[in-house]
């Protein structure tokens, strides 16, 4: 039984060069790339082709946290509990506006937390790229680029001969 093919890992020699090749291979409109670097290159951010969710749920969930204040508190002032203080009306929204701005927030927070978890794969003992001896210098002065399966564009014979083109120092296919 054949293992599935995760990606196709490369390593370079700098970061000038893994640079250059993040720039080709989104030039050639591959999507799913990952860098690993020993340290932060800025300019990988412009590179490297994103996607980012999370604010999208971040924001869903504080919208949704507004709206489960909102009305539990009409309900609890109207119709499970009224009281009639000083002949206040019962619906006050304004009373309202402390609960839903700390459930706004408890929402967000909890879908943040969850949801870098969750999109990062966490927790995450094991990764394909583990299999790679040479990977243990990614922490040190190894550059390394992987472009994952999942990619529209990959083909294992067509991504590995335009990662060898890019003067990849080694290139490895990487099963899951």
């Amino acid at each position: 039984m054949s293992a599935k093919l995760y990606g196709i890992l490369a390593e370079f020699e700098g970061p000038t060069e893994l640079l250059h090749a993040a720039e080709e291979l989104r030039a050639h409109h591959y999507s799913n790339i990952e860098a690993y670097t020993p340290y932060p290159i800025h300019e990988l951010q412009e590179a490297l082709p994103r996607r980012n969710p999370l604010p999208a749920i971040v924001f869903a969930a504080g919208l949704l946290g507004a709206a489960t204040a909102w009305l539990m508190e009409t309900y609890i002032a109207i119709w499970d509990f009224p009281i009639n203080v000083g002949g206040r009306p019962l619906y006050s929204w304004p009373s309202f506006i402390v609960i839903m701005f700390e459930l706004t927030v408890l929402f967000a927070a909890i879908a943040a937390f969850a949801g870098t978890l969750s999109l990062a794969s966490l927790p995450r003992p094991y990764h394909p790229v583990f299999s790679v001896d040479r990977f243990k210098a990614a922490t040190r002065d190894g550059f390394f680029l992987c472009v994952e399966a999942r990619d529209p564009l990959f083909d294992p014979r067509r991504t590995m001969d335009a990662l060898e083109d890019l003067d990849a120092v080694g290139v490895w296919e990487l099963e899951e």
